[in-house]
């Protein structure tokens, strides 16, 4: 879901959703060092990655790819896992908060859009709406086990250290094989799996 006919037919509601949207990868990766933080991994928040100053997590090729593409990514929060005690459950857990704030936002998003009902063609429905889809997107997206998503990192809490060990080769290859994947459609149906699942979870919490 890009954003280049919001852009070029309307630019001023553009410009409005591009600050939510780009939160929207930064609360991501923020959410990754806060739950290892609270795990014992104080990596981030020595580095000065547990901020909301955009300036520290935006990736440049990531945040075009959000308006290109729908989906993007900031600079990865540094996370050691050699300081949380429990290792498997470490990594489920830090893995998984990133989604899971995508899924949150989303939430919010929707949830706020049936509270106030706004005109559909308002800056604040298509705010709304954008918001709600991107994040939909950025979570299933980062579902995949594909390495370096948070996907494979999940998949790799639960998976035997052979396993572990074969998914953190292709490491990195990974964003080749992700981007080629992309491009012949390939990963498209699991893309919509993970939405439809998502979006179904979301209708579940909604009052």
């Amino acid at each position: 879901m890009g954003l280049l006919n919001l852009l070029i037919s309307d630019p001023t509601t553009f410009i409005l959703i591009a600050i939510p949207l780009l939160y929207s990868i930064i609360l991501h990766e923020l959410a990754h060092g806060w739950v290892a933080s609270k795990m014992g991994d104080p990596t981030a928040k020595m580095m000065g990655r547990l901020t909301l100053n955009p300036l520290k997590h935006l990736d440049p090729i990531g945040t075009l790819m959000l308006f290109l593409a729908g989906f993007g990514w900031a600079r990865p929060v540094p996370v050691d896992l050699g300081n949380i005690r429990n290792y498997r459950q470490g990594l489920i857990l830090v893995s998984s908060a990133g989604i899971i704030a995508n899924i949150a936002i989303a939430f919010i998003a929707i949830l706020l859009s049936q509270i106030l009902q706004p005109m559909p063609s308002s800056v604040t429905a298509k705010a709304l709406y954008y918001t709600a889809q991107i994040n939909i997107i950025l979570a299933a997206f980062n579902l995949i086990p594909i390495p370096p998503l948070d996907g494979s990192k999940i998949l790799m809490g639960f998976v035997s250290e052979r396993m572990q060990y074969a998914l953190s080769k292709l490491e990195p290859y990974g964003f080749f094989i992700i981007i080629g994947l992309l491009f012949f459609g390939a990963l498209d149906p699991v893309i919509r799996v993970f939405r439809s699942i998502i979006t179904f979870l979301i209708g579940m919490m909604l009052p």
